[in-house]
């Protein structure tokens, strides 16, 4: 392919790493720290270049029908350029290796196997890491990494609609899913880049060299996956109150003859000058008896009848509940609210589709007048 002058003169002494044919004289172009878009002479139009850092905020990408946007930010601007639909996936993976190296996420040397996106999440699949980004844009500084060196297992999980991929990190899984449709490419992408980093041929063999290589990772999160049965009371250990002793303090004794009082009249505590606010009665002839039949028990006993009682409170309590319940919802009224929300749903797609075609619409128009001046 024939660099053009313009594009050679802007070189300089950096070094042309790729370039992407656009279609006629079009040529975009790229070095480890810029992207050269190149535009040859037309009918209605000058040859123009157009130079765009790989030093960037942010990068967001825009596809049409027919053409395919990048937004490049910067600290105090924003730039862009539009490219054909058809090969929006060379120049995507050219720009974005450059990105990455700028910022120093992956190396100079550093190869990549696969760009990948599932509406807003995007996998940069390399030789030697997997880089997640999620959000609109395709990368910003908030991302995660997933170096080999620390992959401890690998699995696929096939769906009828999607595929979840769990690629254990330091013991720790991390669930991707991709759509079924593209599912392949990704799993193809993943297993030729970590099955060449650890010279297997296979994903048995993989899990297997993973398994022998990070004993101590599985054996640390078998550990941690065990920390709750570990919290327990042996048996030879004894608890401090037990379910005996609850049951006799909360059976009162009777009162003696020498200790009840007298029919109106009030006990006082030393230095208490204070009325009572509750007036006390007699105890009723069935408290009584119940007190008296708890005293005549041996402790064995005390405790069944405490449990009885209990029980009896219980479903007392739940008597009660069940008549102060919230009343049931009318199933007419969730199906018309499902269905408004339906509606609803549907207006906002086509609203947005149309606001797509709109910007697609806008996008074209100001690059045929960028190309007519």
């Amino acid at each position: 392919m024939e660099i053009p002058d313009p594009i050679a003169q802007q070189l300089g002494d950096e070094e042309l790493e790729s370039a992407v044919n656009l279609g006629d004289e079009d040529l975009i172009c790229f070095t480890p720290s810029r992207t050269l878009l190149y535009h040859g002479e037309g009918l209605l139009s000058d040859e123009s270049l157009e130079v765009f850092d790989h030093d960037v905020e942010r990068l967001g990408i825009s596809e049409g029908r027919r053409k395919t946007s990048f937004t490049l930010t910067y600290v105090d601007n924003e730039s862009r350029f539009t490219i054909p639909r058809d090969r929006t996936d060379p120049v995507l993976e050219r720009l974005l290796s450059g990105v990455l190296e700028t910022a120093g996420v992956i190396e100079s040397d550093e190869q990549i196997e696969g760009v990948f996106r599932f509406s807003e999440l995007a996998l940069v699949v390399t030789d030697r890491r997997i880089v997640k980004h999620i959000g609109a844009y395709l990368w910003d500084p908030d991302y995660e990494e997933y170096p080999y060196s620390q992959v401890t297992g690998l699995e696929f999980e096939e769906g009828s609609v999607a595929t979840s991929v769990v690629i254990s990190v330091d013991g720790r899984p991390q669930r991707i899913k991709a759509p079924s449709g593209e599912a392949e490419v990704l799993r193809r992408a993943l297993t030729t880049a970590l099955f060449s980093y650890y010279e297997v041929d296979s994903l048995e063999e993989l899990n297997a060299t993973l398994a022998e290589s990070k004993p101590e990772t599985s054996e640390s999160t078998e550990s941690s996956g065990s920390l709750s049965s570990d919290i327990e009371l042996d048996d030879t250990i004894d608890p401090l109150v037990t379910p005996d002793d609850n049951a006799a303090d909360d059976i009162s004794e009777p009162p003696t003859e020498a200790t009840k009082p007298e029919s109106g009249s009030t006990s006082e505590s030393p230095g208490n000058t204070t009325e009572p606010l509750v007036e006390k009665t007699e105890p009723s002839a069935r408290t009584t008896e119940s007190s008296t039949a708890a005293a005549d028990t041996e402790p064995g006993d005390r405790n069944r009848t405490h449990t009885a009682a209990g029980d009896t409170g219980a479903q007392t309590t739940a008597d009660q509940s069940a008549d102060t319940g919230t009343p049931d919802i009318d199933p007419d009224d969730i199906e018309a609210m499902k269905s408004r929300l339906d509606t609803l749903t549907e207006v906002a797609k086509r609203q947005n589709t149309l606001l797509k075609q709109q910007q697609e619409t806008i996008t074209q128009l100001v690059d045929e007048l960028k190309r007519q001046r």
